[in-house]
């Protein structure tokens, strides 16, 4: 892709620009592909360290990296990241069909720079309780994290609104959703979490469970906010086709809207923080800013 190479980025590496928001795309490329605009290009080229900075933005690191930035060892990073301190950025399904997480090297510099008393000494009682709650949020919050960065990128109501039902099942959906047609046109509109899915039957299982909500509190604040965001959506537009009316439709009163209330996300902080950069360049050196295997 020209904006990549432009950008001296690796595939994989652009992709994630774009899913944090550090390139900025526009819609409207060959086939429905998303296009980076020449100004925002130019907008990269010409920033200060350029690509080092903003390769180092998009440094991910497993658990062994991540521990050896953190000055910690693995078991106490795994910890941490179970406990929900600090949210993947991806995952990839080995050989095993073990999942295998990957952190933003900044965030975990960044957590380990504002909690200096996670890293040491005795599991703190908020991380074992926290534990105790749910043994693994990693999960969780690499959903959270996706459906941040779909619902930033979508086009209209109904788009926002198959942006939450992504991560609900047939069964909740239905719950959610209880007009046939708008459910169907939700179904079509709902994002991809993951892009590209291996083709043996095993791995697609797995992945097929990481994108779904699985804790019933999740369950519910999701299917909660998406039927807000339904109420929100017929206001401005009914599913095209229709007049408007799922009661009309399915005999029975639409849902009232719940108590659900998404907070606004504001853009992520680009500034950095002094001495983060220059401690993740002292770790590696700027030609060597590799994606994790």
């Amino acid at each position: 892709m020209r904006a990549a190479r432009e950008l001296q980025l690796k595939p994989r590496q652009f992709d994630l620009a774009v899913q944090l928001g550090e390139v900025g795309t526009l819609s409207g490329g060959p086939g429905g592909r998303l296009r980076v605009a020449r100004e925002e290009i130019d907008r990269h080229r010409s920033s200060p360290g350029f690509p080092e900075a903003l390769r180092s933005r998009l440094w991910v690191v497993g658990t062994a990296e991540g521990a050896e930035l953190m000055g910690i060892g693995p078991a106490r990073f795994v910890r941490l990241a179970r406990g929900g301190c600090f949210a993947p950025v991806r995952f990839y399904v080995n050989r095993y069909r073990a999942v295998v997480w990957h952190y933003l090297a900044a965030e975990v510099v960044e957590f380990a720079d504002h909690s200096p008393e996670m890293l040491k000494g005795r599991i703190p009682a908020v991380l074992k309780s926290a534990l105790e709650e749910n043994p693994d949020r990693r999960a969780r919050g690499w959903r959270a994290r996706r459906l941040d960065q779909l619902s930033a990128r979508a086009d209209g109501p109904w788009e926002r609104a198959a942006v939450l039902a992504a991560v609900l099942d047939a069964a909740e959906l239905a719950r959610a959703v209880t007009d046939p047609a708008e459910r169907a046109y939700i179904s079509a509109l709902s994002p991809a979490l993951v892009t590209a899915r291996p083709g043996t039957p095993a791995v697609q299982e797995v992945i097929g469970r990481l994108v779904l909500a699985q804790d019933p509190d999740e369950i519910e604040w999701h299917r909660e906010c998406l039927v807000t965001a339904l109420a929100q959506a017929r206001a401005e537009q009914p599913v095209p086709g229709t007049d408007g009316n799922p009661a009309k439709r399915t005999g029975t009163a639409a849902p009232a809207e719940p108590a659900c209330r998404v907070p606004a996300r504001d853009k992520q902080d680009r500034t950095e923080r002094r001495g983060l950069w220059a401690r993740l360049r002292r770790r590696r050196a700027p030609d060597a800013f590799q994606e994790a295997p």
